[in-house]
């Protein structure tokens, strides 16, 4: 009884009950810049390759986008996504604004294949502010963003591939997240018509 009464508010909802409070959402964009810069630098003076260096940055991504999941689904109430399109949707628009302030570019199917799906984004935020040293020649930091990607979906039961591309688009760059989903997955999508 009495550790009931501590566990309840004074309006009678069990702590479990009320809605988990937003808190400080935005963190300054130097902030943020200053601390993917030494994770950057820590990640590549363990590493001897580019590949290396953009595996380790998905891996730190992974648990990121798992949590950041959790987090906006508790925070907006959402129902939870079974569709490739409406978890694909969900991702672009409303984790990708939790996490950098804007939704993503643009959300593609692949012509090629049906089980790939890529989101375009013009200038990722952890691209931005790095300056890629010469013997790390083709090094895209946005692996995090990918990592976290494959963090959501793994979280939500869409198992895939997540990998990030540099593509030249009408004469400009822009990371790509490619996305190859598992065969299981894409079972699902046709039993569910």
């Amino acid at each position: 009884s009495d550790l009931r009464m501590a566990s309840t508010s004074q309006k009678g909802k069990a702590i479990v009950d009320r809605p988990v409070p937003r808190g400080k959402t935005e963190v300054s964009l130097s902030a943020f810049c200053f601390l993917f810069s030494e994770m950057v630098q820590y990640y590549q003076t363990r590493v001897n390759t580019t590949q290396e260096l953009e595996k380790k940055l998905a891996g730190a991504g992974y648990g990121v986008g798992a949590r950041m999941l959790e987090l906006v689904c508790f925070r907006e109430k959402a129902k939870r996504e079974t569709r490739i399109v409406g978890m694909l949707s969900h991702i672009k628009d409303n984790i990708w604004k939790a996490m950098f302030g804007k939704a993503a570019d643009a959300l593609e199917r692949s012509t090629a294949n049906e089980d790939e799906y890529m989101i375009h984004e013009k200038e990722p935020l952890v691209n931005t502010y790095v300056s890629v040293p010469k013997d790390f020649g083709h090094l895209n930091c946005a692996s995090f963003v990918a990592g976290a990607v494959h963090g959501m979906l793994d979280s939500a039961d869409f198992p895939a591939r997540v990998t990030a591309h540099t593509v030249q688009f009408a004469n400009e760059a822009r990371t790509t997240i490619l996305i190859k989903f598992s065969q299981e997955v894409m079972e699902r999508e046709k039993r569910l018509g």
